[in-house]
């Protein structure tokens, strides 16, 4: 599993700075603000995406494509708990895998392993076969709100 202190601090940063987000790096042993499973993993309010060394990098990813994904009104409020539907859901997933090729060292390929390590859990049984074989809703999801461009690429825009 990738955490990230596997990655250099300043290329999620900038990631996360082409989006308006914010990256806030706590102190390991510390609680993470605004995190809605513990333990390691990343916390999100309003626009920044708090971690520690420890926190995996899939979280990291899955919780700024919350933030992401989510409508303003609700990125307005935000403070641990990202809501959002299934779709949505689905969404984040999808987003996390291509934004990782956007991390040095990262790619959905590891993104991917490290998912199913964690225990995501898709209908076709892995990520890489959902991601593959059965996430169109997702993909079309973001190419509806502008997220995407119609080859799959990121647009950079957080959703109105």
């Amino acid at each position: 599993m990738l955490f990230v202190a596997d990655v250099t601090h300043a290329a999620v940063e900038a990631l996360l700075r082409r989006y308006g987000l914010k990256l806030i790096l706590q102190t390991d042993g510390s609680s993470i603000t605004g995190s809605f499973w513990g333990d390691s993993e990343a916390g999100i309010v309003g626009r920044s995406v708090y971690v520690r060394s420890d926190t995996p990098i899939h979280s990291l990813l899955h919780e700024t494509c919350h933030v992401i994904c989510m409508t303003e009104d609700r990125r307005a409020g935000l403070d641990r708990d990202a809501g959002g539907d299934d779709l949505e859901e689905a969404a984040v997933c999808y987003l996390q895998i291509i934004l990782a090729d956007y991390i040095n060292g990262v790619g959905r390929d590891w993104l991917m392993l490290d998912m199913d390590a964690w225990g995501y859990s898709f209908r076709l049984g892995n990520t890489r076969a959902w991601f593959e074989q059965d996430a169109e809703d997702a993909a079309e999801f973001l190419t509806n709100h502008g997220l995407l461009d119609t080859a799959g690429a990121p647009m950079f825009n957080l959703r109105l």
